[in-house]
């Protein structure tokens, strides 16, 4: 009898436990994938106003992973064995020291830069006007011969029209070094449909605050769009972080450019987009794979960076498609519209 109760003391303890008590991971799943050819609710995933916009079809669907907190022991043994979930430390997903809440600010924050970068990505693309400017640390090398909000064209006579270029041209000289920015001066008076003149301001450079063997300017690039006519606007509705850039990107072009880049096919993807178009590797992407395969998607766009995971748990029925730049990722939608054979992971 003292046996027998000593186990069933023992059975509800660890059913008490197994419910209750919380275990410090998360799971990770499909999420939620987004048609950015489409509407959240009754609002344009992409709004364009200002320029003539074409019909479009087909499905250009961003994917999302699904985290899920506060797991009881229970509910985490029983997402471990389902083959569908993943579990991952808590502090890798939330990091100590930070809330819920701030974790999902940066997110959005994140959202936020993705959307400008794609944006100007695909208005690059389509050779619409862009202006590269910068934000000027009060303290900085530049301070004395710049200010925020003027456009950087050229550095000791290269043109550079990028955050990357601008970044690279001056990384790759050593502090001390006297660097030449071409600033156009648009309070320059000169006729109507005239480009502003081109002043020439030297800037002596420090060194890069953690890295001091590299220049150091001391300002923020940032591309802009310079059609003060054309607006987009992004509705991805409850979703952050930085991996569906290039959706979106895509998404900008298949609307404002002038050709169907899907052909009315179901494709999906996911990556970061930077300014110049160059594709990054996202996390979680067998979850989005499946998810998009759910959804309906026949065709998958993966960062070449991702390509080697991708590959470990391929839905049925998806093509994995690897992608470095955007213009692969135009020429890869070219080939499967037209089902010609694409680039595989």
């Amino acid at each position: 009898m003292v046996t027998l109760a000593v186990t069933l003391v023992l059975l509800v303890v660890l059913v008490v436990v197994g419910a209750f008590v919380r275990v410090p991971y998360v799971s990770l799943g499909p999420g939620p994938t987004v048609n950015t050819l489409g509407a959240v609710g009754q609002t344009p995933v992409v709004k364009i106003s200002g320029a003539p916009v074409r019909p479009t079809d087909g499905n250009l669907n961003l994917t999302t992973v699904s985290v899920t907190d506060q797991l009881t022991l229970f509910q985490a043994i029983g997402m471990w064995f389902s083959g569908r979930d993943s579990l991952q430390p808590r502090e890798e997903v939330f990091p100590p020291g930070q809330s819920t809440e701030e974790t999902r600010r940066q997110d959005q924050q994140q959202m936020g830069g993705s959307e400008d970068s794609a944006t100007i990505a695909a208005l690059r693309y389509l050779k619409r006007p862009t202006e590269l400017t910068v934000t000027v640390d009060p303290k900085g090398p530049a301070a004395a011969s710049l200010k925020t909000g003027d456009r950087v064209v050229s550095v000791n006579g290269a043109a550079v029209s990028t955050s990357d270029e601008l970044r690279d041209a001056v990384s790759k000289l050593k502090p001390g070094a006297v660097v030449t920015l071409g600033v156009p001066n648009p309070a320059a008076s000169v006729p109507a449909g005239t480009p502003a003149p081109v002043e020439q301001r030297r800037v002596t450079l420090g060194a890069r605050p953690g890295d001091t063997g590299k220049g150091y300017l001391g300002v923020t690039p940032e591309v802009v769009n310079a059609d003060p006519s054309l607006r987009i606007d992004f509705n991805v509705g409850d979703i952050g972080g930085p991996s569906a850039g290039l959706m979106l990107t895509l998404a900008v072009i298949d609307k404002l450019g002038t050709t169907d880049l899907t052909g009315g096919k179901f494709i999906a993807g996911t990556g970061t987009i930077s300014d110049s178009g160059e594709v990054g590797e996202i996390g979680g992407i067998t979850h989005k794979t499946l998810a998009a395969r759910e959804a309906g998607a026949t065709a998958f766009l993966v960062p070449a960076g991702n390509c080697a995971e991708a590959r470990s748990d391929v839905p049925d029925g998806l093509r994995l498609v690897r992608v470095d730049t955007l213009s692969d990722a135009i020429g890869e939608l070219a080939a499967i519209r037209d089902g010609k054979n694409v680039t595989r992971c």
